[in-house]
C-alpha cells in the first residue's frame, strides 16, 4: 500500500509539474496573454553591410511573428549608401509599421540615419538628440557643393543644383537630394529641410525637428513612445492603419551569429590586419617554398580581407600604394639602394593605409594601428638590412674563395707536385719551394682540383 501511495503521489506531482511548465511556456510565448509584440532593433554605430543584413532579416522575422510594430532605435554617424538604400527598401516594403527612434538622449541620426528616419512610417526622437548632415560624401573628402552660395531656398523641383564642383559631384548631390525629397513627400514630412540637409549639410535638434515637421513626435524611451503612438494613423502601402500599442510586449531582436560575424569581418581594422597578414604570409611562402603553413594562412587571410574590402568603401589608390610600399620594402633587402627604397616604401605604406578607407562614411582604420604596422614593417626591414651588412663583413667560410689562405699539412716530401691535407680533405698540390712531410702549408691559389701551396711562414718561425 505504501508503494502504491508513493506512486500515486509521484503521478500527481508529475501532472502538477507538467501544468506549471505548460503555463510557463504560454506566458513566455505571450507575455500579456494576447501574443502582441513590438520588435525592437538596435543600430549603434556606422551603417554598413552587417547593419543592413541584421535589419533586413529582423524586419522579416518580425513580420513572420506578426508583430504590431517594429522600432529601430538608432544612434549612428551615418554609413554606406548601398547599405542605407537596402534598409530603406526593406522598410518601404514592410507590411508592419516601422518606427525609427533616435535614442537615448545624446544619440544622433546623421547622414544615412536621416534617410532611414525619413523613410520610416513613424519618425521619433528623444530629447537631446539630433539629425541631419546628410550631404553625400565621395572618397577623398566632401563634395564641393558651394555651401553658402547659390543654395536652394525653397526646395522641391524648383530648387537649382549647385554649380560648383565637378559634374560627378553635382550628380551625386542632386541624386541624394531627389531621393530624400521623395521620401519626405511620401511620408508627408518637411521637403524643404530635406533638400537643405543634403545640399548644405543642415542639422536639427529634436525640438527643432518636431517644430519643422521633420519628425512626428518626441519620446523619452520605448515605453513612452508606445504610449504616444497609441491611436495614431499610419499608411502601409495603400491602406490606413490605426496603431494599437497598448499592452504590447517589448521583444528585443539582437543580432545573431551571422550578423555578428559579418560585422567582425567588415570591420576596417580587422580587414586591414587580414590583408597585411595575407601579404606577409605569401611573401614568406614565396621566399621559402615548401613552408606551406604561412602560405595557407596568408591565402585565407587575404581572401577574407578582399571579401571585406568588397563590402567597404575602399580607395583602390590606397590599396595600390600599400602594395607598392610593401614591394619597395622587400626589394630593399635585395637591391643596394642604401635605404632609399625602404624609406620610400614606408612612406607609401603609411599614405596608402590612411586613404584606404573612406573615413567620412563612418568607417576608418585606426591611426595607431597603421603606425604600429608601419613601425613593425620598418623594423623588420632595417633588421634584414643590418644582417645583410654584417654578413658582408664576415670572412668567407665556404666555396672556392674560402680555400685561398687556408692552412694544411704536407703528406709527403715534394718540390713540385705532391699531396696535402686541407680541412680534412686530401688535395693534389703544386709548389715552387721544397715542402717536407708533415710540414704546415698555406694555400695561395687553386687551379681545378690542384691547390697551389707554399710553406707556412708561421710554421717556419
Amino acid at each position: 500500500m505504501l508503494l502504491l501511495d508513493m506512486i500515486g503521489q509521484f503521478h500527481r506531482l508529475s501532472l502538477f509539474a507538467f501544468l506549471l511548465a505548460l503555463v510557463a511556456a504560454v506566458v513566455a510565448a505571450d507575455g500579456t496573454g494576447n501574443g502582441r509584440i513590438v520588435a525592437v532593433l538596435e543600430v549603434d554605430g556606422a551603417i554598413g553591410p552587417a547593419t543592413s543584413d541584421y535589419l533586413e532579416r529582423s524586419i522579416k522575422q518580425a513580420i513572420e511573428q506578426q508583430a504590431e510594430l517594429v522600432v529601430i532605435r538608432m544612434d549612428t554617424p551615418g554609413g554606406l549608401d548601398t547599405s542605407m538604400r537596402s534598409i530603406i527598401k526593406q522598410i518601404m516594403s514592410s507590411s508592419v509599421p516601422v518606427a525609427a527612434f533616435v535614442a537615448p538622449s545624446g544619440a544622433r541620426a546623421a547622414s544615412a540615419g536621416t534617410y532611414i528616419l525619413y523613410a520610416s512610417h513613424i519618425a521619433a526622437m528623444s530629447p537631446g538628440t539630433n539629425l541631419g548632415a546628410a550631404t553625400p560624401v565621395q572618397l577623398g573628402g566632401l563634395p564641393d557643393t558651394g555651401e553658402g552660395s547659390g543654395s536652394p531656398k525653397n526646395g522641391g523641383d524648383d530648387a537649382q543644383p549647385e554649380q560648383k564642383g565637378d559634374a560627378k559631384t553635382r550628380k551625386l548631390v542632386n541624386d541624394a537630394a531627389a531621393y530624400l525629397r521623395g521620401l519626405a513627400q511620401l511620408r508627408g514630412r518637411n521637403v524643404e529641410w530635406a533638400e537643405s540637409t543634403v545640399r548644405q549639410g543642415a542639422s536639427l535638434s529634436a525640438e527643432e525637428a518636431l517644430s519643422k515637421g521633420v519628425v512626428d513626435l518626441i519620446a523619452t524611451d520605448i515605453a513612452d513612445l508606445l504610449t504616444r503612438l497609441d491611436g495614431r494613423q499610419v499608411k502601409i502601402g495603400d491602406t490606413e492603419r490605426t496603431l494599437n500599442t497598448k499592452g504590447l510586449t517589448i521583444m528585443p531582436f539582437a543580432p545573431d551569429w551571422r550578423s555578428r560575424l559579418l560585422a567582425l569581418i567588415s570591420n576596417p581594422n580587422l580587414a586591414y590586419i587580414l590583408m597585411l597578414v595575407g601579404i606577409y604570409g605569401l611573401i614568406y611562402e614565396f621566399s621559402n617554398p615548401g613552408a606551406v603553413l604561412p602560405g595557407t594562412v596568408g591565402a585565407i587571410a587575404l581572401l577574407l580581407a578582399l571579401y571585406a574590402f568588397q563590402l567597404l568603401p575602399i580607395n583602390y589608390a590606397g590599396f595600390a600604394l600599400i602594395l607598392l610600399g610593401l614591394s619597395m620594402m622587400v626589394a630593399e633587402a635585395f637591391v643596394p639602394s642604401f635605404g632609399a627604397l625602404g624609406i620610400g616604401g614606408v612612406a607609401a605604406f603609411v599614405i596608402g593605409s590612411i586613404i584606404l578607407v573612406d573615413t567620412e562614411s563612418g568607417y576608418g582604420i585606426s591611426l595607431p594601428l597603421i603606425f604600429s604596422f608601419a613601425i613593425l614593417s620598418a623594423g623588420i626591414l632595417f633588421l634584414i638590412m643590418g644582417m645583410v651588412l654584417r654578413s658582408r663583413k664576415r670572412p668567407v667560410v665556404s666555396g672556392r674563395e674560402e680555400l685561398v689562405g687556408a692552412g694544411g699539412e704536407a703528406l709527403s716530401d715534394f718540390s713540385a707536385d705532391g699531396r696535402v691535407r686541407v680541412h680534412g680533405e686530401i688535395w693534389q698540390a703544386r709548389t715552387r719551394q721544397t715542402v717536407f712531410k708533415g710540414q704546415r702549408v698555406r694555400v695561395t691559389g687553386r687551379e681545378g682540383l690542384t691547390l697551389e701551396v707554399v710553406p707556412d711562414s708561421k710554421d717556419e718561425e
